[in-house]
């Protein structure tokens, strides 16, 4: 039933972009955000972590995102376990992102729980792009792989190079993955809806920021979602109801 729910949901094979090109935006897409862990590792290193304790975290836990809201609280004196809580919550959106891949790559059951490790923001968007199931299965795989191996070698060179790197806000490393995640979503922003939805995530992300705790802002922004819906329940409604009865016998 999986594969045919999945199947509906890809376009067929002709047609499809060329495994070249879908390896190459891939590959951009990889390199493009792998290179930030070398932010993360400096970040870890400067919040008190050890090298062995930052690299296991881009080892196991391999989301940005959680990553950085992680070391983000403990450099700032957060309690450990608020900030390993925090980042919990912010990385639950990879699970609501495989229920989609799981459908759309259609892999064996042996090799999902390896798959899993890679479902995270940047394969996700690259994967959705694609219209066919082979270069979704590309996507996904050349991003995933090239960006946990660029990911986890930066890490290590970031964190054995704290010292040296500084401060890394003056170098601007820690924007890199957001920016590349940016231009992956922005073309999919194609219906009012969608746009809507967009822009009152960024107002609710970054107004909260400087009130709630790292990682917080972006949750609370996932409402935006469900508050564009039912604004737009709202208005269809409202228009439902202008609309006059139609009249039984009365020519239109």
């Amino acid at each position: 039933m999986a594969e045919q729910t999945a199947l509906a949901d890809i376009h067929s094979e002709d047609g499809g972009k060329p495994d070249a090109a879908v390896v190459r935006d891939a590959l951009g897409v990889g390199v493009a955000v792998g290179l930030s862990g070398f932010a993360f590792g400096v970040t870890s290193a400067g919040s008190g972590l050890t090298l062995l304790q930052t690299c296991a975290l881009s080892l196991l836990v391999f989301t940005g995102a959680s990553q950085f809201a992680l070391v983000g609280a403990l450099a700032g004196g957060g309690n450990p376990f608020t900030a390993a809580a925090g980042a919990f919550f912010l990385g639950v959106r990879n699970a609501f992102y495989g229920l989609r891949l799981s459908q759309l790559l259609a892999l064996p059951r042996a090799v999902r729980p390896f798959a899993a490790q890679w479902v995270i923001d940047e394969t996700t968007a690259v994967a959705l792009a694609q219209p066919t199931r082979r270069s979704v299965r590309i996507g996904f795989t050349v991003t995933g792989l090239s960006l946990y191996v660029l990911w986890n070698l930066t890490t290590l060179l970031g964190a054995l190079g704290a010292e040296a790197i500084g401060d890394t806000d003056a170098w601007g490393l820690d924007a890199a993955g957001p920016a590349v995640f940016l231009a992956l979503l922005a073309p999919m922003l194609k219906t009012t809806m969608e746009r809507a939805v967009g822009g009152l995530a960024v107002v609710l992300g970054l107004g909260l920021l400087p009130v709630l705790p790292a990682g917080v802002p972006v949750l609370v922004a996932a409402l935006a979602a469900p508050a564009v819906l039912w604004a737009e329940g709202r208005r269809r409604g409202r228009t439902t109801q202008a609309k006059p009865d139609d009249v039984p016998g009365e020519d239109r």
